[in-house]
């Protein structure tokens, strides 16, 4: 992995913005996502905070979820649905934000006054390295509909035959939605990038999207190891993080 720690806002812009221009689009779209944070802490979801069975904890987390979200959450019967969903809404899952817009994640690494002593940390990941390793038939369907990531009804249309592509064809059992399902495809773990509903302004201002690696207690920094160059961090020195908070106000 590599790590540069930056001096000025003008070095930390060069390095958020690198590699930006797409020649096959003749258009500034960057390959890489962003995750701010406000101290150097590992990558690591809400989930696997929690502790103990990340599985198990999961389903009792989105069935309570289900449960009790009608009232201000529209119904869908998906289970990438309410895990996105829950996730928005603070519930611990096997997802992880992340944003398109640099300036973003810098918001995130700054907005806590009382990190300010710390240093704080932008992760930059590129997900068009990533989607080199997903199982042929996830690749096929980012192939089939244009896309770089997925969206809740890409992935629950594997259920059912989108352009070829059906949940036999992954050898999942079309009775059962659960994720583990996902762990058994390539036989070993693979990270996606989902895009959350539109449900409302803030999921549309952050640029917001959420990674998920196939197996919810497999750690995204050992898995990232295996995939050098997909994954930078930057770190931002204590002493920066007021100039970079007033330069982003």
């Amino acid at each position: 992995m590599q790590i540069h720690r930056v001096s000025s806002w003008t070095e930390l812009m060069e390095l958020l913005h690198q590699d930006a221009w797409n020649e096959s689009l003749q258009r500034f779209r960057s390959p890489y996502v962003f995750r701010g944070q406000g101290r150097r802490l590992p990558l690591t979801t809400s989930l696997q905070r929690l502790g103990g069975d990340p599985r198990e904890l999961e389903r009792h987390l989105v069935r309570a979820f289900r449960k009790y979200a009608y009232s201000s959450v529209p119904d869908r019967d998906l289970l990438w649905y309410w895990l996105a969903v829950g996730q928005h809404h603070g519930l611990p899952t096997r997802l992880l934000d992340w944003s398109y817009s640099p300036l973003v994640a810098l918001h995130f690494a700054t907005a806590s006054e009382a990190l300010y002593a710390e240093d704080g940390v932008v992760w930059m990941l590129n997900f068009a390295e990533t989607n080199d390793s997903l199982p042929a038939p996830l690749r096929q369907l980012l192939e089939h509909e244009g896309s770089a990531v997925f969206t809740v009804d890409m992935l629950d249309a594997l259920g059912k035959n989108a352009g070829g592509l059906t949940q036999s064809h992954l050898g999942f059992d079309s009775d059962t939605h659960w994720l583990e399902q996902y762990e058994t495809v390539a036989g070993q773990p693979f990270l996606l990038f989902l895009e959350p509903p539109s449900l409302d302004q803030r999921i549309v201002q952050q640029s917001a999207l959420f990674s998920m690696l196939s197996s919810p207690d497999a750690q995204l920094e050992d898995w990232l190891e295996t995939h050098d160059g997909a994954i930078k961090q930057i770190v931002l020195p204590a002493g920066l993080k007021t100039e970079i908070r007033d330069k982003l106000d």
